[in-house]
């Protein structure tokens, strides 16, 4: 039972099988994502799927304002093949756009009840991005494969992977890399959110 939150569930390896007490059922598989909200409470089961398979992702949650938090329950699949892509320096960068906008490319889709730029980026050894960021928003990083170098100059601050890497509120871009030399690519999904919201992301791995 929750209440008061919304959840979003990024599978990136196996299956969850979905139901809720309002009804909804489903399924999302590598790629794809779940967007619940609680509102006023919501009595709901997330399975792995039972084929002997590793199942990873992450799930963030979200607390909701006080003017949401009884609003009506719901929930939302987003499948990978609905996800806007872009590629940047000369294909050394993949950006999923899951929601928001990177590098002219924007995500429209009404998944939550609260503003959510979410951004699944991969660097090839000798990439580089700058990522800009909404004034004032929360943002942070979640490192999920290799090690990549976030900020600049003094700033900079090498990262392997299964770490949360939170930024500072002050500028507007994020600067992140990956060593020409790396063994392998970076890998990480990049959160923002408006300054007043309480989040956290943990691992699933099942």
């Amino acid at each position: 039972m929750h209440r008061g939150q919304e959840t979003i569930t990024y599978l990136l390896q196996g299956a969850v099988d979905h139901e809720d007490f309002a009804g909804n059922a489903g399924t999302i598989e590598a790629g794809d994502l779940q967007f619940m909200t609680a509102g006023k409470g919501i009595m709901h089961a997330e399975m792995p799927r039972q084929d002997g398979s590793t199942t990873i992702g992450m799930q963030l949650w979200v607390d909701l304002p006080e003017k949401l938090k009884k609003c009506e329950p719901r929930y939302r699949d987003l499948r990978a093949a609905e996800i806007p892509k872009v590629d940047i320096d000369e294909g050394k960068v993949h950006i999923k756009v899951i929601s928001g906008r990177s590098h002219g490319v924007d995500s429209v889709q009404e998944l939550a009840y609260t503003p959510v730029w979410l951004l699944d980026i991969e660097i090839k050894p000798g990439g580089s991005i700058v990522q800009e960021l909404p004034a004032g928003w929360n943002a942070f990083a979640y490192t999920l494969g290799g090690s990549t170098a976030f900020g600049v100059g003094a700033d900079e601050v090498t990262v392997g992977k299964f770490h949360n890497v939170v930024f500072e509120q002050k500028g507007d871009t994020v600067s992140a890399k990956v060593s020409e030399d790396a063994k392998e690519n970076g890998h990480f999904s990049k959160l923002l959110l408006p300054f007043f919201q309480f989040f956290f992301f943990k691992k699933i791995e099942c």
